[in-house]
């Protein structure tokens, strides 16, 4: 690994691409905020005209804007699960979201971020939703965190939920493994989860850290505190993304003062896209296709910034796709760690990060899974869907927290599992996307369907997608997957 960096670095010292003083620090403090449901277009620097985001865009300045930055599925749990696992959350079983009621969560044999920064000599911390598993064995604090504060699960599984609040009981809010709270004010969310990040970097200057801080917000049931409230041009969810955008700010500005900046690396970027049925408490997805819930752009490309100054270029914009499970191999690359034993499926791609590697395409495909269902791969500039269903906004989007057609909802057809109970409790209907191929480069919006023209490309995705299929199966295609390991489940320890 030293030798991959060592090599990696003088490559660019020859090419005047970065300082000779710019070595790689042994072990690097890790910043890492996940915003919960944000939008491709819900900031400054990614072309919202209507959210002021000023810390977020000054991130950008200092850092460098990945435009083509993708989760494994745009669905909470499945998004933490390959984020936390570097592998398809299919791989692991916990594709979906988990639920208050729900026994399974990571299994024991899983390999975690922060268990590999422990082993590492890093202190671990996590200020947010975690949503990897309720019962006791899947807490935080035994998965490689030294420190907690938080939810298990979603917010809206709570007396908040948009549709179904008698059915929810009160939502707890752990402080390591004791729950404190019962329905905590929600609209202190972000300002408690900013302090507890603040006070942990000041208690671990002296040493590697890694600070996760997966926000609640703007997921909904959104609030902002009082100080945020009415005061953006956006409403509610403007001020929540405000909020947001002053909680970077703060642990920005922690580490300036502790003089840490130069040997941090920060990462912000979104579980996945914006829940657009719920209409003015939800995001936008800019140019791009649909939104949370779907394999289309809109769902499953993330706004993603990184700043590690001397190391990841200022004012830098890279379009090479890469995805949350390349992170855990990039970080066992930087730190020195071996990567988990199991089967993972990201890659290090510490060189494109550091601006080795500059070419807008890429040998690398990723796949695209909603639940069990294979619906789309990307390589390079293209884009396959396969044929599937998917889920779009019913008429008009809901207002006031509600979903669309809040007013038809049948509760038969609420109490309905699967993507037809997803539809109905979230106000969407069913639409069908038959096999299309897209440039991506030309086509952000997927609007333009190229397979005729491009059959070979066609051809060469297809059996790419059989490979996936074979390896992580396609309850579309009835195919039996032959690499995936079971999630844990509540009886496990």
């Amino acid at each position: 690994m030293h030798r991959t960096i060592v090599l990696c670095l003088a490559i660019l010292f020859a090419s005047g691409g970065m300082p000779a003083s710019a070595a790689l620090p042994e072990k690097p403090n890790i910043v890492l905020i996940f915003a919960d449901d944000l939008g491709y277009g819900d900031l400054g620097c990614f072309g919202s005209r209507e959210i002021r985001t000023p810390n977020i865009d000054q991130l950008a300045a200092q850092g460098t804007r990945f435009t083509d930055f993708y989760v494994a599925q745009a669905v909470c749990s499945a998004s933490r699960a390959a984020l936390m696992t570097g592998c398809y959350a299919n791989r692991v079983g916990l594709e979906g979201a988990l639920n208050h009621t729900s026994p399974t969560g990571i299994h024991d044999d899983e390999r975690l971020i922060p268990e590999i920064l422990q082993e590492q000599g890093y202190r671990t911390a996590i200020f947010g939703k975690w949503h990897l598993g309720l019962p006791p064995n899947f807490s935080p604090l035994r998965n490689g965190f030294d420190r907690w504060l938080g939810i298990s699960y979603s917010n809206d599984n709570s007396k908040f939920h948009p549709v179904l609040p008698k059915e929810m009981p009160p939502l707890p809010l752990f402080d390591d493994e004791k729950i404190v709270a019962r329905d905590f004010d929600q609209a202190q969310f972000t300002h408690k989860f900013t302090d507890e990040a603040i006070g942990f970097i000041e208690a671990s200057q002296n040493q590697p850290f890694f600070l996760y801080v997966p926000h609640v917000m703007p997921h909904v049931p959104i609030f902002a505190s009082e100080k945020f409230r009415g005061k953006s041009s956006r409403g509610t969810y403007g001020d929540v993304v405000e909020e947001l955008d002053w909680s970077v700010g703060q642990i920005l500005s922690t580490l300036d003062r502790l003089n840490l900046s130069e040997r941090t690396w920060v990462i912000f970027t979104s579980d996945n896209g914006p829940f657009l049925s719920y209409g003015s408490h939800a995001g936008s997805a800019g140019p791009l296709r649909e939104g949370k819930l779907t394999a289309f752009e809109g769902g499953v490309r993330s706004p993603c910034l990184m700043r590690w100054p001397s190391k990841i270029s200022a004012g830098r914009i890279c379009s090479q796709p890469l995805m949350t499970i390349d992170l855990l191999p990039t970080i066992c690359e930087i730190t020195g760690a071996t990567v988990p034993r199991n089967k993972i499926d990201g890659q290090s791609v510490l060189p494109i990060l550091m601006g080795l590697e500059q070419s807008h395409t890429s040998e690398r495909t990723y796949a695209f899974y909603s639940g069990a269902e294979l619906h789309a791969i990307r390589r390079g500039a293209w884009k396959l869907h396969f044929s599937h269903s998917y889920l779009t906004v019913d008429g008009e989007p809901g207002r006031d927290g509600k979903p669309a057609g809040y007013g038809r909802l049948k509760p038969k057809s609420i109490e309905q599992s699967g993507v037809a109970g997803i539809a109905s409790r979230h106000g969407y209907r069913i639409e069908q996307q038959s096999l299309a191929l897209y440039n991506l480069e030309q086509d952000i919006a997927e609007s333009k369907n190229v397979a005729d023209q491009h059959p070979q490309v066609v051809l060469a995705l297809s059996q790419i997608g059989e490979q996936f299929r074979r390896d992580l199966g396609d309850s579309l295609t009835n195919t039996p997957a032959t690499g995936i390991r079971p999630a844990g489940r509540a009886s496990q320890k």
